[in-house]
């Protein structure tokens, strides 16, 4: 299906340089710090709720060493064609007093048919490929389905969510179009009135080059899609975001480049 269809150039905006930086901290409210999340058993057993075998491809996981949140190495996501594979994992930190408070764990899934794409690149070490921008671009121009997997490991309420997601989208997007301002009114307001709990499950996946979807779920991994992303700026801009030159979750990108040299061994 998507195989046939031309992905848009990418706009000059969202070319990323190849220096990873860190991303400004998520803007959050000053809350108590959480307990130390050692204490969470259902982050550390492969029978926890927020895994429920029967939306996954795989019995074997990948845990995120941040956050102790196991991720599976396959997963059928709400909107995907297929099954998608994991290509890394990490997490979302913000600073609290000199202490670093992690956020969300996240994990990053493509079609298998990625490592096809991506052959130029075999044999080379993870740190040439995490320095090469033309690699992640041709993650993101792959015209290929591709999910970003969110968990929360703390409480946050939804306009602070999309309001740190928003002050790293808007700027990738210099000359937003009606389209683009509509689909972030939509992006918005599926955010908006939500109180995020943590073990909250967020996945937005892009299945086409104008079209992103977004699930949410609280009680495992989201089963339907909650709203359509209409706009490729918008979920380029995402996922420039992750992956490109200030990546919000540097572990992220650094364990997406690692995975790569994986498959490609």
């Amino acid at each position: 299906m998507l195989g046939a269809v031309s992905h848009p150039a990418r706009p000059p905006s969202l070319v990323s340089r190849c220096r990873t930086k860190a991303a400004p901290f998520f803007v959050l409210e000053r809350r108590p710090l959480l307990r130390a999340f050692s204490t969470f058993p259902c982050l550390n057993s492969l029978h926890s709720p927020f895994i429920p075998r029967a939306s996954v491809g795989s019995s074997e996981y990948v845990m995120e060493p941040g956050t102790n949140v196991k991720f599976p190495r396959e997963l059928r996501v709400p909107g995907c064609s297929g099954l998608l594979v994991l290509l890394g994992t990490g997490y979302r930190e913000k600073v609290f007093a000199i202490i670093g408070i992690k956020v969300y764990a996240a994990g990053f899934y493509a079609e298998p048919s990625i490592r096809e794409r991506l052959d130029a690149w075999k044999g080379k070490p993870a740190a040439e490929i995490l320095d090469d921008c033309s690699l992640f671009s041709s993650i993101l121009q792959a015209p290929l389905e591709k999910s970003l997997n969110i968990m929360l490991v703390r409480d946050v309420d939804g306009k602070t969510f999309w309001n740190a997601l928003d002050d790293v989208i808007s700027p990738r997007i210099k000359n937003p179009t009606s389209v683009d301002e509509s689909a972030l009114l939509t992006f918005r307001n599926t955010f908006q009135s939500r109180d995020l709990k943590q073990g909250t499950f967020i996945f937005l996946t892009w299945v086409e080059p104008s079209k992103m979807l977004i699930s949410i779920s609280s009680g495992g991994f989201p089963s339907k899609v909650d709203a359509e992303i209409e706009s490729a700026n918008v979920s380029m801009a995402l996922y420039d975001a992750f992956l490109g030159e200030s990546p919000v979750s540097p572990t992220l990108k650094t364990s997406v480049a690692n995975g790569l040299t994986e498959i490609f061994s």
